[in-house]
Formats: C-alpha cells, structure tokens, sequence
C-alpha cells in the first residue's frame, strides 16, 4: 500500500488505518478518538466524565487475550463490554484520548474540551461502518464531517485552515468498493492524527506516560 501524504508507512496498517490505534483496537471496533491541543491528559479525562478518583496510571501489556478484548480493556482486566475503557496521553502540544467502545460520542463533549481558547476534534467510527469528525474551538463547533457525505474537492476549500491541512495530509487509500481519489472509511481518524500530529506506532505510545480509565 502506498503511503498518504502525511504518514509513513510504517505508521498504517493494510487498511489505511493508523497502526497505533488499531494495535489498541478490539476486533471490530467502535471507538472514538479525541484530541485537545493546550491541556493535561487528566484534564481532558475529566472533561470527557471521568472522576479523578478513578483515573489511573499504567503501562500496557504485552498482548491482548483475545481479538475481541481492546489493548486498554486488557491493562485493566475487565470484561469487554462491561464498560468503556478510556487511554490518554500527550504528545507536544496535543492530548489524545482513545475511546475503545465509543461511550463518549456525545458532540457536547468535543465543545467542553475546547472551551478557553483551545482547539479540539473527535473522530468516530463505529462498527457499522459510519464514520465522522467534529471539529470544534472555543467551546463553539465549527465542523462536522460526515464522511458518507464528503467530496473532497468541493468540502476541502471550505474548512478552516488547520482542519483543511489535515484532511489533505490524511489523504485517501485505495480500497474496494471507492473510486480514486475518494473518501475511505477511515479517512476522519487518520484525519484526527494528522491534525495532533500522532503519526505513531504502539512502540511510541508505549514509551508515553499513560492513563487509563473506565468507564459508564
């Protein structure tokens, strides 16, 4: 597969999507990234419902059990599906909160994150298939990508600048099904790591300060 524009290759899986996250994953997953550019992980933990008093620190493990446990689920031990299970850290500037069961989609909390000034995204892919980014600074929203619907020459021109860079630096992946040139299923979450700038693979989330929380 050839690379996007804005990830190497080693950071994608064979399906486009960004390798650290599906190295997170349960098998077919629901899940929802979060970034926040200008606060701490336990901060955007918070922000997202969490109580201090449950948020942890840990290391994740070596392996998942099984396909259908996610990496963050497995540094906890719980049950999948007992509750959602949220992993955060920080690099540079951003915050990333990764959300294995999809629990905190509501587009209220992407505008919490965001508020004093700060800029904030959500990317959603759920296990049907629909797929989504909301965009939000201030505390307003000021996007919503719904990827079923995007044509990229005709939506890219309208979004902000920095959101606009990073769809670009996203790019599009060949897969069965679309035409060249148009919008991949996964093209909103590589989207969310262009724009935190998390071209990662798991080796480098490992060597992060983690927290982890669960959740609901």
């Amino acid at each position: 597969m050839m690379p996007t524009p804005g990830f190497p290759s080693s950071t994608l899986d064979s399906g486009g999507a960004p390798i650290w996250i599906t190295d997170l994953a349960a098998g077919d997953p629901n899940h929802i990234l979060h970034v926040v550019r200008g606060i701490e992980p336990a901060e955007a933990l918070e922000e997202l419902g969490a109580k201090p008093g449950l948020i942890q620190s840990r290391e994740l493990p070596d392996s998942k059990p099984d396909e259908w446990t996610s990496l963050p689920c497995a540094a906890l031990g719980t049950e999948p599906g007992s509750c959602a299970v949220l992993l955060a850290g920080r690099v540079g500037e951003w915050t990333f909160v990764y959300d294995d069961s999809g629990f905190t989609f509501d587009d209220a909390l992407t505008e919490a994150l965001s508020v004093d000034g700060r800029t904030a995204a959500k990317s959603v892919l759920t296990i049907n298939g629909d797929a989504s980014l909301t965009y939000a600074v201030d505390g307003e929203q000021v996007q919503w990508v719904n990827v079923d619907d995007l044509v990229l020459e005709e939506d890219l021109p309208g979004m902000p600048a920095e959101l606009r860079a990073a769809f670009e630096a996203a790019g599009t992946v060949e897969m069965e099904g679309f035409e060249p040139g148009e919008a991949d299923v996964l093209i909103a979450m590589r989207a969310a790591c262009a724009l935190a700038n998390l071209t990662l693979t798991l080796s480098d989330i490992r060597r992060l300060p983690l927290l982890i929380l669960p959740l609901g």
